[in-house]
């Protein structure tokens, strides 16, 4: 997809090249949107900033940054449109505004601008009023108070007449407390705390030797995702990009699955940046009091606030990403049963008890808490569930949800070893039984492979996270027998994998899911393949759009993106396999062997 993001941990937008906000929802990831060209071009809306040629800009980041610049070469001149979202240190805390800034600068001859603001509310039920001010255009109609504050000419905006770029121009959108300050100076000063921020960010990060800038912006891309206010971590930025063409895998990702938010921050924590675990922390911690008049059960996703009910709706007015409908907000999945959760969450947390730079900070949550953690495995551990791919029309014994319950308990284990020697004992019984599970029921030794569950014969990407999390050696048989039916069986002639080829609730899948290919790169890494694993990292590398950013799936003839952008998925997996194709790297999670 043709789209780069800024944000503030308070809130995304998506820009294209030509100069259009084709995403923006406010106050929150999950609200409706401001501007949804990306869903209905005709309802949606628009914030575009460009030559009136409609021409296609150049796009690319200002280096190791979330600003966004893109650059308009026409036959009368040019001019750099530079977009951002405030972000930086004040007064002990960050300053993270509900405010876009998109700056104009001239650069060469005499260019001409035009400008389109047409912001719509209610998931584009509703045109927003653009009435003219002073110095700024107010936005009425939609909720909250909406208002663009500009030097530019009004009129020209309201008519959406070109003007000449002769100078500097600033624009800065803002919902709710609108900018009072000194407009240039404010914008420019919040540029460069801005740049500051981010570039001080990634100074601070560790890198593998390997794939840096590529990692770098994966890095960028997770940290944008999550809602720093509650601490929760969302799946994506958009909702109802379709997993491929023509189908109804249409999803709304904008909420907090607890299993992505694991990944997320595993992959953060390999980059030494604990910030947003902590947060994290806090955000878990509420689910689980919420959650204990309900037996302790937890469900697999949660809303951005810790919302229960994600109740899902189909707005049948919106034509839909390339007219693929339906257009969903909302997410079912918060009523599937998905046990997988228990462990991740036990390894989620493990930090605070076995990581000695959070000493202080371990009386946040008790060790009470991986009691309940590890009652809740212990229930579960036989079964059956919709599994991480969240089918909705059948349940199983899940070979990835075992080999979460062995992982949970076995970091379990180390929490547990002088903290409490009951806890310890019990851990140290739901490691065997879940070993026992995934050794004795899911493999097939006809196939010489595990398979996705229990007593079936049907292959699954995940499992490559058996090699991949430390449950199989390096030099196990089973270890290469699985992976060699891995590529037999989901690998496609591009060298791209399916996370599946079994038909689901919605029929055969068909595009390639780029975190099953990136956990390939890794499990080869891990089995000693590194020439291999290089060469699919090569072309997963091609996957990426202009900017560096992936979406869910690809279609593995055209190389067409598909599926919620940017996906937090395929982000990590790139910083996971990048890491494993360093010189010197062990297992994310466990390294028991």
């Amino acid at each position: 997809m043709d789209l780069g993001i800024v944000g503030n941990c308070q809130y995304s937008a998506l820009i294209d090249p030509w100069g259009d906000v084709k995403w923006l929802c406010w106050p929150r990831f999950d609200s409706s949107f401001i501007f949804g060209g990306l869903l209905d071009e005709e309802h949606g809306g628009s914030f575009r900033i460009a030559p009136p040629e409609n021409m296609r800009g150049r796009q690319s980041y200002i280096p190791n940054t979330n600003i966004l610049s893109t650059i308009f070469e026409t036959e009368r001149g040019s001019f750099e449109l530079i977009d951002f979202a405030p972000r930086f240190l004040q007064y002990d805390r960050y300053f993270k505004p509900k405010m876009l800034i998109r700056m104009i600068k001239p650069i060469e001859g005499k260019p001409l601008c035009r400008v389109k603001l047409d912001a719509r509310g209610q998931y584009g039920l509703i045109k927003g009023e653009n009435m003219l001010e002073s110095n700024h255009i107010q936005i009425n109609k939609l909720e909250g108070s909406i208002r663009l504050t500009t030097n530019a000419p009004l009129t020209y905006i309201e008519e959406e007449r070109a003007f000449l770029v002769d100078r500097p121009f600033y624009f800065v959108l803002t919902y709710g407390n609108p900018l009072e300050n000194s407009l240039q100076a404010t914008c420019e000063s919040f540029f460069e705390r801005t740049r500051s921020y981010w570039q001080t960010w990634v100074k601070h990060s560790y890198l593998p030797e390997y794939y840096q800038k590529e990692v770098i912006r994966s890095a960028l891309v997770l940290k944008l995702h999550q809602f720093e206010d509650t601490g929760a971590i969302i799946a994506a930025t958009t909702t109802s990009i379709p997993e491929a063409q023509n189908t109804v895998r249409n999803w709304d990702y904008r909420y907090c699955w607890l299993r992505d938010a694991l990944f997320s921050l595993a992959a953060l924590q390999r980059l030494t940046q604990f910030e947003e675990l902590e947060k994290f922390i806090l955000y878990l911690h509420n689910i689980v009091e919420a959650s204990r008049d309900s037996g302790f059960d937890l469900q697999p996703v949660y809303g951005i606030g810790g919302e229960k009910f994600l109740t899902e709706t189909i707005l049948t007015h919106l034509k839909g990403y390339k007219n693929h409908q339906p257009v969903r907000v909302g997410n079912q999945a918060f009523e599937h049963k998905q046990y997988d959760v228990y462990g991740e969450m036990v390894l989620a947390i493990a930090p605070l008890f076995l990581d000695r730079r959070f000493i202080h900070d371990q009386a946040v949550l008790p060790l009470g808490l991986m009691r309940d953690l590890l009652l809740q495995i212990e229930k579960v551990m036989t079964s059956t569930d919709a599994g991480l791919w969240e089918f909705r029309g059948r349940e199983q014994l899940h070979t990835f949800t075992a080999l979460m319950h062995w992982a949970g308990a076995s970091v379990g284990q180390k929490i547990c070893f002088k903290a409490d020697p009951m806890l310890d004992q019990k851990a140290r019984k739901l490691q065997m039984k879940a070993r026992e599970i995934i050794d004795n029921r899911c493999w097939n030794a006809d196939m010489n492979t595990f398979t996705q569950a229990a007593g079936t014969r049907d292959m699954d990407a995940s499992l490559l996270m058996l090699i991949n999390m430390g449950y199989l050696r390096h030099d196990d048989p089973k270890a290469h027998g699985t992976i060699e039916a891995i590529k037999k069986h989901l690998m496609h002639p591009s060298g791209l994998l399916h996370r599946y080829r079994a038909e689901d609730d919605f029929g055969e899948t068909h595009n390639a899911f780029l975190i099953c290919s990136f956990w390939l790169v890794e499990a080869l890494a891990h089995l000693g393949k590194k020439e291999e694993a290089h060469k699919l990292f090569g072309t997963l590398l091609e996957c990426a759009n202009h900017l560096g950013l992936y979406s869910e799936d690809v279609d593995p003839e055209s190389g067409e993106p598909w599926g919620n952008f940017p996906q937090t998925y395929s982000h990590v997996g790139l910083i996971n396999a990048a890491f494993s194709l360093s010189p010197h790297f062990g297992h994310l999670y466990l390294d028991e062997n």
